[in-house]
């Protein structure tokens, strides 16, 4: 085996082109996914790269580096729309699990129950790879493609999350749902984006709702349903909805029907938080 920990983001291109490498980062599921079996694959240690860590702000994105942790993304100051990725933050494993996991980390592993999905989901962020012959962006939603599958090629590496601003209005919430409080992988979990206008009637919606398929999932029929309904009606909606888009399975976790039943508690938890605070007021 080889191991090589380039120093800037052009070595690391350079050296993703000679042959195929298993990359690391933070490290948190690369060790326990190898388990005892000895490493025999080449090994690309993007630790040294400081370049892609941190935010960063342009006329139309928010722009994650690739290796900014979940402590740093979870203490950020960002605007409303991205509470529901802090408050993910704070449920990626420990805090020693969050100080050295990263945001593309957690995408690259492409695990149904990964935290950052339904947030990053509901932003409508896209992911930027990069090559030593271009670079291009895909939507959250076109870059996992199933359980440890994803659209990165051999040669690729992702340098960065980015998120539209046209989807940073409103407020936001993430529930999680595990058999314990804390460090435990999800039964399921929803993140809910809603804006409304002064009146309380919701103008745009963004749900999406992960650990109940194989890659987690936006409700786009739902959210269509809810622009131009008040709080109460919204409710009502997820209380009738098919949750359709979901394809739930058994596991030591959790029955399918459970989680399809839990995925309606969560999403109509998380929605009522984001719309209850800001319903508005009549006077006595």
């Amino acid at each position: 085996m080889r191991y090589a920990k380039p120093k800037s983001l052009d070595e690391a291109l350079a050296i993703l082109g000679d042959g195929r490498w298993r990359l690391i980062a933070g490290g948190t599921d690369f060790y326990p996914t190898q388990g005892n079996k000895p490493l025999r694959d080449d090994v690309l240690d993007l630790n040294g790269l400081d370049e892609l860590r941190g935010f960063s702000e342009t006329d139309k994105h928010f722009i994650f580096g690739a290796r900014t942790s979940w402590t740093a993304i979870a203490s950020a100051d960002l605007p409303p729309a991205f509470d529901m990725l802090k408050l993910a933050a704070r449920e990626v494993g420990s805090i020693q699990i969050q100080n050295v996991g990263t945001i593309a980390g957690n995408l690259c592993n492409a695990s149904p129950a990964a935290d950052g999905m339904p947030p990053l989901l509901a932003l409508d962020a896209e992911v930027e790879l990069r090559s030593v012959t271009g670079e291009r962006h895909l939507p959250v939603q076109d870059f996992i493609l199933g359980n440890r599958r994803i659209a990165r090629r051999p040669d690729e590496l992702v340098t960065a999350i980015r998120v539209p601003k046209r989807a940073t209005v409103g407020r936001s919430h993430f529930v999680k749902l595990g058999a314990r409080r804390y460090l435990v992988i999800s039964i399921a979990m929803a993140a809910a984006r809603i804006d409304a206008d002064e009146a309380g009637t919701i103008t745009d919606a963004a749900i999406a709702v992960g650990s109940c398929s194989v890659v987690a999932a936006r409700l786009r029929t739902l959210e269509a349903a809810m622009v131009g309904a008040d709080a109460g009606a919204a409710l009502q909606l997820i209380a009738a909805y098919a949750f359709d888009e979901l394809a739930p399975i058994d596991d030591v976790r959790a029955t399918a029907d459970y989680r399809r039943k839990a995925a309606r508690e969560i999403v109509g938890r998380t929605v009522a938080a984001v719309i209850e605070p800001a319903r508005p007021r009549v006077a006595a």
